[in-house]
């Protein structure tokens, strides 16, 4: 027998051997799991990875990373810079830029294993970073007060629930404004627009402005997702349901033949002035550049409207039941799930969104402040009356907003674009409704997948 080749004894031994060492230890393990069990559940409560620290004074360093101006960045690093002030260990590692190709940054950067702590996002992204699992569930903070929500409208808040877990805290609110050039009515004499009026209204309304001032009465809003997905609501529809979309071919082409109509009656201007107003940025909207008199946008867009044009504005609810309407975080701040510094970054969201020293000198800068005690306190302070009359609308409509939908699909952002295309085919009369409402259809299932 080769002496490396144990005995039939032996081998019988070290079976023995091999079975009770393993029992012996999966006793240990068991018990010790058991121990260990409420203290996972805890840790996997309060956010997870996060050690708890034995000095609440340890010195921490916390990136943070958003899109925006020259204007923006100086006043978030004022407001960061009191939070030091505030809590000398914590420092920031500030990084921003422009809106353009922010979001390649922000996907490089995850990609790369090294997100930032906190970090800007909007509701294009906001479902594509929660799916990923970039994004800490936010809800037990939310529970238990540290993030606190409470003077937030309820439909702002949950805007940012992406499959059952809050992704991101809106960093501001924003809803749907129909604004109109209230000196061209004035001069002729016509009524202004008014919340509550339906589609149809509308545009007899804008027939009238047409032709009593030569000025087109309203922007041709077929192509923008924004007026489509009110329209949708108030139809007992959705943008989205689930992961799929909240809405059928025959809706689509029913939005379409209702404005193909309006533009048969000279209500909206021709298409390529439509085309204009699809591509250009909110300086250059119809409402401003004098071809339209009212233009479809967010409501806290109004005073930069106002600093394109010598014309006094006005701002009011899309048509429609107002309750279709509800309050959208105009950006979210989100918190990397792997962060070493969990409970310290929704401090700073916190403190951001909540603390009056700090809404103080954020102001609107991302949109009205979401929590409606803190939007007093700043609207007190307002002097530009285009803003002072966009903090009024939002706050009169924060009475009468419906339920949130949910965030939008990932892909979101292909869907507005592709509304676009569609809507252009139909409004040059280049494909009738109906063919534009199947291409548009078969363009947003291949988008969300």
């Amino acid at each position: 027998m080769h002496p490396a080749t144990p005995s039939t004894a032996d081998a019988t031994t070290a079976r023995h051997h091999r079975t009770q060492l393993p029992r012996r230890r999966l006793l240990r393990g068991i018990a010790a799991v058991a121990v260990a069990m409420p203290l996972m559940f805890g840790a996997a409560a309060c956010g997870g990875d996060e050690p708890a620290s034995t000095d609440p004074n340890a010195p921490v360093k916390l990136s943070i990373f958003w899109w925006g101006g020259e204007a923006r960045a100086k006043l978030t690093e004022e407001a960061l810079a009191l939070y030091t002030k505030k809590h000398p260990n914590v420092t920031f590692e500030k990084t921003w830029q422009a809106n353009q190709g922010y979001f390649d940054k922000l996907a490089t950067l995850t990609a790369g294993g090294n997100p930032p702590d906190i970090f800007q996002i909007d509701d294009n992204f906001l479902t594509e970073y929660a799916a990923r699992n970039t994004t800490l569930d936010l809800t037990f903070y939310k529970d238990n007060g540290k993030l606190d929500v409470s003077k937030f409208p309820k439909s702002l808040w949950q805007y940012g629930v992406v499959d059952g877990k809050l992704a991101g805290v809106a960093a501001g609110e924003n809803t749907q404004g129909l604004v109109y050039n209230k000196t061209l009515l004035q001069r002729s004499g016509l009524p202004e627009p008014t919340t509550g009026m339906s589609w149809e209204e509308h545009i007899a309304w804008a027939e009238q402005v047409s032709k009593k001032t030569k000025v087109p009465g309203t922007m041709d809003p077929s192509a923008d997702y924004k007026a489509f997905w009110v329209w949708l609501r108030q139809q007992g529809k959705d943008l989205y349901k689930g992961r799929e979309l909240g809405f059928t071919v025959e809706d689509v082409t029913r939005w379409f033949e209702l404005w193909k109509g309006a533009r048969d009656r000279g209500a909206t201007p021709t298409a390529d002035v439509i085309h204009e107003g699809n591509a250009t940025d909110i300086t250059k909207q119809l409402v401003v550049t004098g071809k339209a008199a009212t233009s479809w946008v967010w409501a806290n867009q109004l005073p930069e409207l106002k600093k394109n044009t010598k014309d006094e504005l006005g701002v009011v609810a899309y048509p429609g039941d107002p309750s279709a309407q509800w309050a959208r975080a105009s950006m979210y701040f989100s918190v990397f799930k792997g962060s070493k510094h969990k409970e310290v970054a929704v401090d700073v969201l916190n403190f951001l969104l909540n603390d009056p020293e700090a809404a103080k000198i954020l102001g609107t800068d991302r949109g009205l402040p979401a929590n409606l005690d803190i939007r007093k306190l700043v609207s007190d302070d307002v002097t530009d009356p285009a803003m002072k009359t966009s903090i009024a609308v939002e706050t009169e409509l924060a009475q009468k907003f419906g339920e949130s939908p949910q965030v939008p699909l990932k892909g979101h952002s292909k869907v507005r674009a592709e509304l676009i295309k569609a809507a252009e085919e139909a409004q040059y009369g280049r494909t009738t409704p109906a063919k534009a409402a199947e291409q548009f259809l078969a363009a947003c299932k291949a988008a969300i997948g």
